[in-house]
């Protein structure tokens, strides 16, 4: 460390987060559906004005060597099904998704000391949804998607501004922007953990998990049935 730095001790910091009073418990989760209570959580992110993107998740993959990588996407669509994202059918988490269609997604909303963690199995959406979801979106966005080869080398910043460039000149200022490379996943979750933080780091840990034989672990007191398949359990913080 050169003169005059000062050193940061992580080791030091400390975040106030919930207090007991506040514990996240299983009375109070009205209907056992994970579904349910992720809709509830997020619909408070999507209220509290800290939180910029509460949409936004880091997506984990595994490359066929069985390396994992992670990035931050935006979740574009949660529902009973699961969780949908887009990106380019090229990029490094295709690739990974193509070997491996095993992953994980991680939601942090700092302000609420909350967290969710999901995995699950994602698969391609359909063409026609992809095109639908890609005309949606600001047309400055349609002609970056399809301007950038994502994941792949290219020799500076100025190859992507002469793309840029390059299809504006083509499609004009009203020209519709085909559909690149690109497109959306879900992921059908079978497990999905929700975290809530606690200052005295007895956090609360709920996770719901579905799959063959799931429901016959439920014995009442350390595993218990919830609906539509779901199994859930607390988890030592």
């Amino acid at each position: 460390m050169s003169q005059g730095q000062t050193e940061v001790q992580l080791s030091a910091l400390r975040l106030k987060y919930c207090e007991r009073k506040d514990a996240f418990l299983e009375e109070n989760i009205q209907i056992k559906n994970p579904f349910c209570v992720f809709r509830d959580w997020l619909e408070l992110a999507l209220k509290t004005p800290e939180i910029l993107e509460p949409n936004a998740a880091a997506l984990a993959t595994v490359n066929p060597e069985g390396k994992p990588s992670n990035r931050f996407v935006l979740v574009k669509e949660a529902t009973a099904e699961g969780f949908t994202f887009f990106t380019n059918y090229g990029s490094r988490k295709a690739d990974d998704i193509l070997a491996n269609p095993n992953v994980a997604i991680s939601f942090y909303w700092l302000p609420l000391r909350r967290s969710v963690r999901i995995e699950g199995v994602a698969e391609k959406i359909s063409k026609e949804d992809s095109l639908k979801y890609f005309h949606e979106r600001p047309r400055a966005s349609q002609i970056g998607a399809a301007a950038s080869p994502q994941s792949q080398r290219i020799p500076s910043r100025g190859y992507l501004d002469e793309k840029e460039a390059d299809i504006k000149a083509k499609l004009g200022p009203d020209g519709e922007v085909p559909l690149p490379n690109w497109g959306g996943y879900l992921v059908r979750p079978d497990l999905i953990e929700f975290w809530q933080g606690q200052t005295d780091r007895l956090h609360d840990r709920i996770r719901f998990r579905r799959g063959d034989g799931a429901e016959a672990e439920v014995d009442g007191k350390l595993v218990h049935g919830g609906e539509d398949g779901w199994i859930y359990e607390r988890l030592a913080p």
